[in-house]
């Protein structure tokens, strides 16, 4: 339980994220945190008028937790721009509940401001005009939400170790009941399509197909 004189806006917005980390966005509402702080409603109100300005201290906080790697313009724009969406996929992974509402909320906060200018930054200086570095920096987050949200065998808010081998054993043998007559391809993958052999591996190769279309959308 939280005293009334503990109770903070940083307080109450790190008990949504650790909530969202445990049993996901869904379960984040005011009334819950309300429960799990040991306050009233209203308590909470006093900080944040509905669930979506909460949502915005969330997106803050999450982007808050990025460390920006030091500037160094004499290198290669490609190497820049790797680690600083390296760092930013970091902690989307630690918080993957959340990168829906990260990826709506960047420009709404000092952090992701600053990580929208740095990204910019790079882009302007490889040559990519203006219309094209908003372009590129905003399908890269995209991308990285999507790699976040969709990496095969990720275990799920509030799911048992039971519960996950559970679902991906099925999920498994389901794709191997097709015909492989029909789906040769997605029977002989049914093992990567289930689980990652490796995550870190995954979002590399991620990363690495983001950074060879930036190149590519570079106007020689």
């Amino acid at each position: 339980m939280v005293t009334k004189e503990r109770l903070s806006r940083d307080t109450v917005v790190a008990a949504a994220l650790a909530l969202a980390d445990a049993e996901g966005l869904e379960a984040v509402t005011i009334r819950r945190l309300a429960t799990d702080l040991g306050v009233t409603p209203m308590a909470l109100y006093w900080h944040f008028k509905d669930k979506e300005r909460l949502l915005d201290g969330v997106s803050e906080l999450v982007l808050g937790q990025i460390s920006l790697p030091a500037e160094e313009q004499a290198r290669p724009w490609e190497d820049q721009l790797r680690e600083v969406l390296d760092a930013l996929l970091v902690v989307l992974r630690a918080h993957p509940a959340v990168t829906e509402v990260v990826k709506s909320r960047v420009l709404l906060s000092e952090p992701g401001l600053e990580l929208t200018e740095r990204v910019l930054g790079i882009l302007r200086s490889a040559g990519f005009t203006v219309e094209q570095a908003s372009q590129v920096a905003v399908q890269a987050l995209i991308t990285l939400v999507g790699l976040v949200a969709a990496e095969p065998g990720k275990t799920l808010a509030d799911e048992s170790e039971d519960d996950h081998d559970q679902r991906l054993r099925a999920k498994k043998a389901q794709l191997l009941t097709l015909s492989p007559k029909r789906y040769p391809h997605v029977v002989e993958a049914a093992e990567p399509l289930t689980a990652c052999a490796s995550s870190d591996e995954y979002f590399s190769v991620g990363l690495d197909v983001v950074m060879r279309g930036m190149r590519g959308a570079l106007t020689p």
